[in-house]
């Protein structure tokens, strides 16, 4: 099988589901992770870019939760300024 090389929004969403499985396991789920938690532990995940990597690698996270035990139960984008969040299940 071939190499295939990340690109940067990949290599990002894998970011940004490390950081979710971070927060995840030092909780215990359910859990809501909000932008701020996440960005204490990797200032790259900038909201913007939070939500892109949502949007666009829905399913790398979803693979990566999966994982370690966990299921992405929601996610809420409130709009710029009022906040976003994770929910995180057990699976």
């Amino acid at each position: 099988m071939a190499f295939k090389a990340k690109s940067a929004s990949e290599t990002k969403a894998a970011d940004l589901a490390a950081a979710l499985v971070r927060i995840a396991d030092r909780g215990s789920a359910p859990l809501l992770i909000g932008v701020d938690e996440l960005r204490k532990g990797n200032p790259r995940l900038t909201p913007l870019a939070i939500g892109q990597m949502f949007r666009k690698h829905h399913d790398i996270l979803e693979a990566a939760l999966a994982e370690r035990g966990y299921a992405l139960g929601g996610y809420v984008d409130q709009g710029p300024g009022l906040g976003m969040a994770f929910e995180i299940d057990a699976a």
